[in-house]
């Protein structure tokens, strides 16, 4: 299983924010821990956000990641709307 980490303190008070205003959001993280490629929607993507992954959390929330399978960690670099791409 994967750990999540954020990548700075401004993404982790939003996504502090967003659990606590959902308490699907998770369950869906608890997901992503077991299958960071699959899990909630996850897609790679391309262009000047190649090799960084995308899911979907609820309703209009979504978060940017990286997954480093080595050290079996996940590091979402942003969440919110599709206006983080």
């Amino acid at each position: 299983m994967y750990e999540i980490y954020t990548a700075n303190s401004k993404v982790e008070k939003r996504l502090r924010e967003y659990l606590e205003q959902r308490k699907d959001i998770s369950d869906k993280l608890d997901k992503l821990r077991q299958k960071p490629r699959k899990a909630n929607e996850a897609h790679l993507l391309h262009g000047k956000l190649a090799g960084t992954w995308s899911c979907w959390l609820g309703s209009n929330i979504r978060i940017l990641y990286i997954i480093d399978d080595d050290d079996k960690t996940i590091i979402i670099e942003a969440i919110g709307s599709h206006n983080i791409y």
